[in-house]
Order: structure tokens, then C-alpha cells, then sequence
């Protein structure tokens, strides 16, 4: 049904079963199960249902677009944007509406559903009945509302959206668009006002505002790819149109005034904006064509009696248009966003017109991250800034023995026979954890750990290879012209800088498993003495001759026992402070902190999107409980450093009062090997057990890389797909899409020029004098060849004849032909010429 104002097509997408996606992020990224959120998952399939179905112009349409595009925006803090469900919507406006964009992204369907939400407020617009004062004031609200619900969309949806919006979404399509339903907005006003009786001067600037409206409108569509030339030229009439209805309003308020040669100047010029409309006749719909038609009438009435009045009777000097006073504006019409899509918090929850927020026991999955980021900053704090300090301060202990010979040179001393106490219980531990055997399966089993994280890494990186000798490929048949999308290394430079990366970590790995390999080499000899019999050790360790020791020497001995004893308690001491912190870390759990605080935060900021950010106060306040463990550490060093200069003097004393006695000598040093193996053998072990958790992690880190590069090469797959299809499309239909692109960029750039020229003068522009073309009489066709002309005869051979003085009245197309016969013999077929 024709009209003299546009409303916005609805966009129309496909099914998609979002709640599938919804359950299969759960599983895979959640601590909760699916099966807790089955109500909501239904609710939310049906609301997209009930939303996306909507298509008529009804009121009930707005509650179901609302309440979805609610609990889109609720879900945005509760799932990341890229869930998983490809939405498709075919484009409303421009030259692709029977092509659907999909895109893996909530903040996309959301505009999609909101663009929906605009074009229900304008269809309901235009469904009004425009006659009366009531249904243009709802018109009015309706067209103001859309406006508000398109600036929404440009200024807070679209920017959030952290991908390319569709086509007809742009800045200057949405631009055009909101102007466009302004104007309108604003021109229900005015015929509203038109309507009430109101006094002209207001009327007058009730219409320039429109004007300028649809003056805005024009502009941006011209710029933009996607408004049609159709619309720009129903804008441009509409814009001239108003400006001569402001004009004639201001002559009639001029006349009410006696400034009879105002009335008749302005008058003058609506006429000249009327004419500037009516250029756009061939293009605009009758009945803006007989608004205009009807305008200019009524004008043209008006200024022949107003210039007859003046001159006869007034005398007035008529100012020329440069003298005229701009007329003011009235701007009624403003872009109003509906607080349903302003302030979709107050739809929801206690009190809220659409009930409660979906899933709204499911943890954020901000919540997630801020968990994992404090479990990782207390692991470092932990681990590295405490645990490794206290652990390197002890091996820098035992390295201090190790250089001063002990406990060997006392051990052989203090028992001549037999073998140390120390030594028995070394050896014990290292039985029981069945010694070298036990290191050489761990290795084993770190072994197929690497093994497992390389392949599954390979496998990533052959991905990324194959896509890109893909693209190489289509960019050869192609050409790099036409083949314009980017180059893989561009297109996924986060993969490609994982590739190096965990390249990097494979390699490090590499080289700490052959140094551990080394360690291993270096003392397995003894260890499998250490792992032996009671007997095999002491076969291993000599007896000394000496049973006397002199007063000196046991004096010494003495001294020198009881400061490894003290350096053995400071070790023990240490252990079990190490153990006590990491039972402190390993109940630190914060969980419930962090949703308490997510909760209030919902409380106070119910629609703000929750981010880890948000809780780093809350991190540095729980991270102040392991400050005294790292105050410990500065305490810890102080003494390591009296006792260790305490044990250099007193190893010094001992070595002076042996001077000269050679008869322990190796047995010392057979107990110190025994020594240092057992100190090696617990540094491997640790060695491994850390290289055994790196694989583990870096099982995650791989697995991760590989999904990412199946689900990369998958799309660029699909991509190329579309991207040859539009080619060949092309191709196929080259010549139809150059004289039409050639056409519209005519039609654009004279658009663009109009806009672009000065003002119109006063003075009307002669009309071109419409000329017949002389019309060339038909070419006889040449004798025995057959021509369109001829057509094609039924039955016999024609003869030729005399056609009667009318004409033949029967085939009156060909005048110099008559048929033999009245009806044709199929056995005779076709005859030509």
C-alpha cells in the first residue's frame, strides 16, 4: 500500500538452537552441570523463537523483542560473546537481502533483534490512522522511539560488538536511517498541528524542522552503499517539499502581520522549493507526487493574489531571498530510547515486567577467570617468591657440605666399622622407592608425556600449514586482486605466535630432560650400591685401623657433630615449614569470596558486565596472609649465614686437629660419595616431578593451540568457500553488475553534486522544449531472406497480394501478406519467409 512515508523492513534469520550451545559451553568451561539450567535453556529457545517470529505490525511484537534482547544483554555478563552459535540474518536494506551473514557472537544477534525492535515501531507508525489528532501524536512516539532504539544501536551495541557489523548497519546507513525516522517523527508533528488549527508561525517552523530532517537524511544515505537511490530521492522531495510548506506557512503568518512584501518574497520562494520537489516526480510515489502537486496549486493561488494585492493596492517592497529572515526551527521529534532497551535491568528481576534473569545461578564466567588469575599469583607467591627461596637456601647448604666434606670425614672417624646411621636410613628410602628403577620410569613416563604435547602441537601447526599453502593456492588462481582477504599469518597472528612460543617451550623442556638425563649418569653407579644390601654398602665402604681418637681430635669431633645437628634441625625446620604453607595455600580457597563479591556486584550494577579487574582489590587484601611467610625468608638467610660461618670453623678446628692422619681418608671419601648420591638421587626426583607437572600444563596449552588452529583453518575454509562463489558469481555476471554499479554511481554522484551546489535562485529555470523525433519508414527486407517482420506464416505457400484499402484487417502487423486458408494443417508444419 503507497504511502507518503517509509517504514523499515524487518530482518529474518534462521533457527538456531541456542540453548545446545549454551549447554555444551557449560559442560566444557563450567564447574556446574548443564542439567541444573535445563528451565532456562528452554526459556531462552523459546523467547529467540517468539522474538524472531515476530514480523507483523502488532504491539505484542515489542514485549517479545524486549524481554529477549533483556536477557541477551544479562547473559553478556554471564557467557562471553563468542558462545558458539553461529546466528543468520539476512540484511534488511541494500543489495544483499538474500544473503545471510552469520557470526558466532551474542552483541550480534542482539543488534539484530534491536534493528527487529526499531522496524515493529515504525511498521506500527505508518498502520496508525494519520486522520485523526490521536493516532498522528502515537505516530509520533512511535517514529521518535525507533530513532532511539537505532541510536542505541550505533552508539552502544555496535561498538561493543568486537567484530565488523553487517552491511546495512554501518555508521552512515544507521545515520541516514535515524534521521529519516526523526523527520517523519517530526512530520506527524506538523500534521498534527496542521490538524489542531495552530497558528502559522509555529506551524512554519514545525515544517523547516522537518525539513532539515530529511535534508540530514538525504545527505548521510548518499554516502552510504546500502540506502537506495529510491529512498535518497523520496528524502530529497521530501526536504524540498517541507521547506516550501515552512515558507508558505511564514507567508500566511506574514499576511496576518500586513508585511505584504515579505508574504509575497516568501511566497516566491516556496514555489521555487515546490519545482526543486517536482524534479524528483519520476522517482517519488503519487501520493507524495500529489502532495506536492496540491502544495504548488495552493501556492501558486496565493502568490498571484498576494503580487496583485501589493502591487494594485499595497506597494510594499519585496525583499530579495537573501534578505529574508531564517526562519527558526521547532524541533519536536527526538530520538527517545525506550527504557526497555536503555535500562534492561529494571525488566528483570523482583518487581521486573519480564521476571527473572535467566541462569542466574550459573557463576560468571569472569568469576572463572578471576579464580584461575588469583590461584595463579598465589602459586607464584607460593612457589617461587617463597618456597624456592627457602629450598635454594638450603641447597646452598648442602652445597657448603658437600665442599667441606661432610658428614663423610666425621662419619668415618666417628665409626671406623660398620656403617653410619644416616647412611642405613638413606639407603632404607631409597629400597623402598625401588631407586634407580623408579627414576628410570618417571623418565619413561615424562618421556611419553612430551611425546604426546609434541604430536598434538604438530598437529596444530600442520593445520595452520595446510590452510596457508590453501590460500597460497586460491591467491595463484585467482590472482591477488580479486583473492583480497588477508594472508593467514595476518589472519591468526595470535597462532602464529603461539607456534614459536611453544616452540620455545619444548626446546627449554628438551634441554632441563638431558640435563636431568646427565645427573642421573653421573651418580647411578653408587646409587645402585645405595639400593643394594646392608652388606653390598659396607663391602663398598673400607674400614678405617684407627679405635682411639686423641682428646684433640674427639674434641673437635664434638664440636663439629653438634653443628650439623644444628644444620640437620634448620633443614627439618625448614620441611615443615615449607609443608605448612603449602597446606595454607592448598585451603586458601577463594571461590566463595569471589562469588559473594559478583554478587553484590549484580546487586549494585545488575546489567555492567563483569570483568577480573573488578576483584584486584579484593586479590591484594586475601594476599596479605602470606606476608609474614615472606618477612621469614630475610630471618631465614640471617641465620643460615651465622651457621654456616660457625660450620666453616668449626669443620677448620677439626681438619687442624687431624693434620696428618691418612688412615680414614677412604672412607671418607666413600661415605661422602654414598652422601652426595642420596643428596643427587632427591634433587632428580624433584627434577622430574616438576618436569612431569611442566608436560601436564603444557598439555592444556597444546590442546587449547590445537582447537584453535582446527577451528581457524574450518573457517577460512568456509570463508574461501564463499569467497570462489562470489567470484565465479561474478564472473558469470559481469556485464550486468558493471552497467548496473555504473548506473547507481551516476545516480550517486549526481545526488552527491546536488547536495554539494549552491542554493537555487530565485529566478525559475526554463524548462527544455520537448521535441518529436522524425520517425524513418520501415527497410523493405531483401527478396527470399526472412526478417522479424515477416512473422510466421500457418498453412500453404503465401502469395503475394493486393491488400484491400483498409489493410489487411486480420494480420494488420504485416500489410503485404495474406495466408491461404483459414486453418492450419499440422502436416504441413511451419513455413518461414
Amino acid at each position: 500500500m503507497a504511502s507518503n512515508i517509509l517504514f523499515l523492513p524487518f530482518r529474518r534469520t534462521h533457527p538456531v538452537s541456542l540453548s545446545a550451545s549454551i549447554r555444551q559451553y557449560i559442560s566444557t568451561k563450567y564447574d556446574q552441570h548443564p542439567d541444573m539450567f535445563i528451565r532456562d535453556m528452554d526459556a531462552i529457545d523459546k523467547l529467540r523463537a517468539d522474538a524472531v517470529n515476530s514480523l507483523e505490525a502488532h504491539t505484542s511484537g515489542i514485549r517479545k523483542l524486549t524481554a529477549y534482547a533483556a536477557q541477551l544483554v544479562w547473559m553478556g555478563g554471564k557467557f562471553p560473546i563468542d558462545i558458539g552459535a553461529d546466528f543468520s540474518w539476512y540484511p534488511a536494506l541494500g543489495f544483499n537481502t538474500q544473503r545471510p551473514i552469520s557470526q558466532n557472537n551474542l552483541r550480534f544477534e542482539l543488534a539484530n533483534v534491536l534493528f527487529n525492535l526499531a522496524s515493529l515501531y515504525s511498521q506500527l507508525a505508518v498502520s496508525l490512522n494519520r486522520s485523526t489528532s490521536d493516532g498522528l501524536k502515537s505516530a509520533c512516539n512511535y517514529f521518535c522511539q525507533a530513532a532511539g532504539v537505532i541510536f542505541h544501536i550505533k552508539t552502544i551495541i555496535i561498538p561493543d560488538m568486537r567484530s565488523s557489523p553487517p552491511e546495512d548497519m554501518d555508521v552512515m546507513t544507521l545515520e541516514s536511517i535515524q534521521q529519516l525516522l526523526l523527520a517523519q517523527g517530526q512530520e506527524c508533528f506538523w500534521s498534527k498541528a496542521v490538524k489542531d488549527g495552530l497558528k502559522d508561525g509555529l506551524i512554519a517552523k514545525l515544517a523547516a524542522k522537518v525539513s532539515d530532517f530529511y535534508d540530514q537524511a538525504a545527505e548521510f544515505g548518499t554516502k552510504s552503499d546500502i540506502i537506495s537511490t529510491e529512498w535518497i530521492h523520496h528524502m530529497t522531495a521530501k526536504q524540498h517539499h517541507f521547506a516550501a510548506a515552512a515558507q508558505y506557512r511564514a507567508s500566511r503568518d506574514c499576511l496576518d502581520k500586513q508585511n505584504y512584501g515579505e508574504e509575497v518574497a516568501r511566497l516566491r520562494d516556496s514555489l521555487t522549493c515546490v519545482n526543486e520537489a517536482l524534479k524528483e516526480s519520476r522517482w517519488i510515489n503519487k501520493i507524495v507526487l500529489g502532495d506536492l502537486n496540491g502544495l504548488k496549486s495552493r501556492v501558486s493561488e496565493d502568490l498571484k493574489r498576494a503580487e496583485k494585492d501589493n502591487d494594485i493596492i499595497y506597494l510594499m517592497p519585496v525583499p530579495p531571498k537573501s534578505e529574508l529572515k531564517t526562519l527558526d526551527r521547532a524541533g519536536m521529534a527526538t530520538a527517545r530510547v525506550p527504557q526497555e532497551v536503555s535500562d534492561p535491568s529494571s525488566t528483570l528481576g523482583e518487581g521486573g515486567i519480564y521476571g527473572q534473569p535467566l541462569f542466574a545461578k550459573l557463576v560468571p564466567y569472569a568469576v572463572h577467570i578471576a579464580a584461575s588469575i588469583y590461584e595463579d599469583r598465589k602459586n607464584r607467591l607460593v612457589n617461587v617468591s617463597i618456597i624456592d627461596e627457602l629450598e635454594g637456601l638450603t641447597n646452598q647448604l648442602k652445597d657448603l657440605l658437600q665442599s667441606l666434606n661432610l658428614p663423610g670425614s666425621l662419619q668415618a672417624l666417628e665409626k671406623p666399622l660398620g656403617l653410619p646411621p644416616s647412611l642405613t636410613t638413606h639407603a632404607e628410602e631409597i629400597r623402598q622407592q625401588d631407586g634407580v628403577h623408579r627414576l628410570r620410569r618417571s623418565m619413561h613416563e615424562t618421556s611419553k608425556l612430551k611425546a604426546n604435547d609434541t604430536t598434538i602441537y604438530q598437529e596444530g601447526v600442520d593445520l595452520l600449514r595446510s590452510e596457508a599453502a590453501e590460500d597460497d593456492r586460491a591467491k595463484l588462481k585467482h590472482g591477488t586482486d580479486r583473492w583480497s582477504r588477508q594472508p593467514s599469518q595476518q589472519a591468526a597472528e595470535k597462532l602464529y605466535a603461539q607456534v614459536s612460543e611453544i616452540d620455545g617451550y619444548l626446546k627449554s623442556a628438551a634441554s632441563s630432560d638431558e640435563l636431568v638425563k646427565s645427573k642421573l649418569k653421573e651418580c647411578e653407579k653408587v646409587l645402585n650400591v645405595l639400593s643394594g644390601s646392608d652388606r653390598d654398602i659396607e663391602e663398598y665402604v673400607p674400614s678405617s685401623r684407627r679405635a682411639v681418637m686423641p682428646p684433640n681430635v674427639q674434641h673437635a669431633a664434638a664440636d663439629l657433630r653438634s653443628m650439623l645437628n644444628e644444620v640437620s634441625r634448620l633443614e627439618s625446620r625448614r620441611k615443615r615449614q615449607i609443608e605448612k604453607l603449602r597446606d595454607k595455600a592448598k585451603q586458601d580457597d577463594i571461590n566463595q569470596v569471589i562469588l559473594a563479591e559478583a554478587a553484590r556486584f549484580e546487586r549494585e550494577f545488575p546489567m555492567q558486565k563483569i570483568e577480573p579487574a573488578q576483584f584486584e582489590n579484593l586479590f591484594e587484601e586475601r594476599l596479605e596472609r602470606y606476608d609474614e611467610d615472606q618477612k621469614s625468608i630475610a630471618k631465614e638467610k640471617e641465620e643460615q649465614d651465622q651457621i654456616s660461618a660457625q660450620l666453616r670453623q668449626t669443620n677448620t678446628a677439626f681438619t687442624s686437629a687431624r693434620k696428618g692422619d691418612t688412615s680414614t681418608r677412604e672412607r671418607e671419601q666413600a661415605l661422602q660419595r654414598l652422601e652426595n648420591a642420596y643428596v643427587k638421587y632427591k634433587e632428580i626426583i624433584s627434577n622430574l616431578n616438576t618436569g612431569r607437572k611442566f608436560y601436564n600444563d603444557l598439555a592444556k596449552i597444546v590442546n587449547r593451540f590445537r582447537d584453535d588452529c582446527k577451528n581457524f583453518a574450518y573457517q577460512r575454509r568456509v570463508e574461501a568457500g564463499q569467497l570462489e562463489s562470489d567470484l565465479s558469481n561474478a564472473m558469470s555476471a559481469l556485464n550486468l553488475s558493471q552497467t548496473t554499479s555504473l548506473q547507481d554511481q551516476k545516480q550517486r554522484e549526481s545526488l552527491r553534486s546536488h547536495y554539494s551546489a549552491k542554493a537555487p535562485s530565485s529566478e525559475p529555470l526554463t524548462g527544455p522544449t520537448p521535441t518529436r523525433a522524425a520517425v524513418q519508414p520501415p527497410t523493405a527486407p531483401a527478396p527470399g531472406m526472412w526478417n522479424p517482420e515477416m512473422g510466421i506464416k500457418f498453412g500453404g505457400v503465401t502469395t503475394p497480394q493486393q491488400p484491400p484499402a483498409n489493410g489487411n484487417v486480420h494480420n494488420p502487423a504485416y500489410p503485404n501478406t495474406r495466408t491461404r486458408g483459414g486453418q492450419w494443417d499440422a502436416n504441413q508444419g511451419l513455413r518461414f519467409g
